[in-house]
């Protein structure tokens, strides 16, 4: 696992930061959304102005600390990317990858 992004949490639970790949390198806002059912997401990805991704709340089994797991997709991906976004220090927020 990669970290690929950082964030840093704002008013309202916006996170900002920028997400960096070998091919990607934006930034982007991770912003909570009402859900419309059980199964929708609490938070959407933006770029410019662009949705490609969507985030939901989770904890972690053992510690109970909540996380956003994270799937990122666009045209321009061979595949979608699965990630999550977890704290790190200093109020950072980091986005680590997984396939």
């Amino acid at each position: 696992m990669a970290q690929i992004g950082s964030f840093t949490r704002g008013d309202g639970g916006v996170y900002n930061g920028e997400i960096r790949t070998l091919t990607l390198r934006v930034k982007a806002s991770i912003r909570p959304v009402d859900r419309e059912h059980d199964k929708a997401p609490d938070h959407r990805v933006i770029a410019g102005g662009v949705e490609f991704g969507a985030g939901w709340t989770k904890a972690a089994r053992d510690t109970g600390a909540e996380y956003l797991s994270l799937k990122l997709d666009d045209p321009s991906f061979p595949a979608p990317i699965y990630a999550t976004l977890t704290q790190g220090d200093n109020g950072e927020h980091k986005l680590i990858w997984s396939r």
